[in-house]
This record gives structure tokens, sequence and C-alpha cells, in this order.
């Protein structure tokens, strides 16, 4: 198998991105090195933010039904196409196949909740809660959010996050592992086919450098993680 380049997805198309920095992407299996991933740079990641800030004003006033469909049809297709985002798992994480399958499932159930967001979003309103007082709830997007997920779920993890965030009407920005990057540029053609607006998923890739440019850029308004102890602790401190 001839080696492959991993970049990043900003603003609805792939790009090999301002970063001069590269990491070998080995197969676990064989220990052999068969792509290179393309590190990201800060400039990188405020394109991403750029796109996204801008997708993310229209897509948060686009109604709840609407977004939903597109996530309907991201669920059809990836349903359909299960086999070929496993078979990056295998490939780059080491998996096997049923393994891979079955994360890809446990994925796929967290698209199938972001579909009804429409629901999800429904506000609360009580009459005269107090005389002469009425009290409602509204649910608002907060714009421009990121994801940090970890190697050893490389598709289901952004899943927990990604569909909830866009579905909720937020631009989403994901930092997936190094180690395994290609299931996130698989899912981000996905969206696109499936009519998700340009600048609203975003992938920039890269390692503690880009992690702390997340947590430091003033155009990220909230950061999902999931990973080690230590880390989580430097995300809350840093981040905060």
């Amino acid at each position: 198998m001839s080696q492959y380049e991993v970049g990043h997805w900003i603003n609805g198309a792939v790009s090999r991105g301002n970063g001069d920095r590269q990491q070998d992407i080995h197969n676990p299996a064989t220990g052999a090195v068969q792509g290179k991933l393309l590190l990201g740079s800060v400039a990188d990641l405020d394109a991403a933010v750029a796109s996204a800030t801008k997708a993310a004003k229209a897509w948060g006033q686009t109604p709840a039904l609407a977004r939903s469909r597109v996530l309907f049809k991201f669920l059809a297709i990836v349903q359909d196409k299960r086999e070929e985002l496993a078979a990056a798992l295998v490939r780059e994480h080491g998996k096997t196949m049923p393994d891979a399958l079955g994360e890809v499932a446990r994925g796929i159930e967290n698209i199938e909740f972001a579909t009804a967001m429409p629901q999800l979003l429904k506000g609360e309103y009580t009459d005269q809660v107090a005389r002469g007082l009425d009290a409602w709830s509204v649910r608002q997007p907060l714009g421009v959010v990121a994801g940090i997920t970890p190697f050893n779920f490389p598709a289901m993890v952004p899943m927990w996050m990604y569909p909830l965030a866009i579905g909720c009407g937020n631009a989403f920005i994901l930092k997936p592992s190094e180690r395994d990057p290609s299931a996130s540029l698989l899912m981000a053609q996905w969206l696109k086919d499936a009519g998700l607006p340009d600048g609203i998923f975003s992938v920039v890739q890269g390692d503690k450098d880009i992690v702390d440019a997340i947590l430091a850029h003033p155009g990220i308004a909230a950061v999902s993680f999931v990973g080690s102890t230590p880390v989580a602790e430097h995300i809350y401190k840093v981040g905060t």
C-alpha cells in the first residue's frame, strides 16, 4: 500500500495547512510507516476559527428542524459507509474489524440522538411564577466550540460531541488524536455531502501545540475533552 497524507478540513475542504511539521502514521499491526500527518499551526487554527465564526451566525439562526434534516442525511451516509470508516480504524488504530464496526455502531447511536434536537431544544414557560411575573427559558448556541479527542475511539468519541454541538446550532472544530487521524476527514467529507454548510465542521490536526492554541483562542467559546486525567487537568486550568 502506498503511503498517504492526512491534512486538515477547513472551510469545507481538505487543506494542507501552513504548518512546517509532519508526523509518521504507523500501522500498529506491523509497525510500518503508512502515511504522513501534517501537523497544524496556529495560523491553521485561526483560519478554522475564522471560517467557523463566519458560518456560525447563520447556522445558529437556522431552524432546528432544518439542522436536524442535515443530521438525518449524515446518519444515512454513515450507516451506508460504516465499513469504510471501520477500515480506517483497523488501519490506524489496530482494532479488529468487528471491534471497529462496534465502535462505529456506538457512534451512530449518538447521531440518532442528535437528530431529535428539535424536541430537545424546546424551552420552558411558567405563567405567573410570582404575581405579575412569568418565567421562560431559551436555549441558544454558544457559537464556535471545539473538541479534543483521544486515540482509542477515533470515531465514537468525536461523535459524542459534534453531532450534538452542530444540532444545537454551533460550529465545531475537532482536534483528533495524531495517532489515528483519517476517520476525522471521512466524517468531515460526509457531513459536507449531507449538506452541512462550509465552516460549521472543521478539523485541525496537531499535538499539544494545537491543544494549547485552542485553549487560548478567544474565538472558541467552549471545549469538550476525553482523555487522561493529567491532560484534563491541564485543559481545565488553562482553558477556564
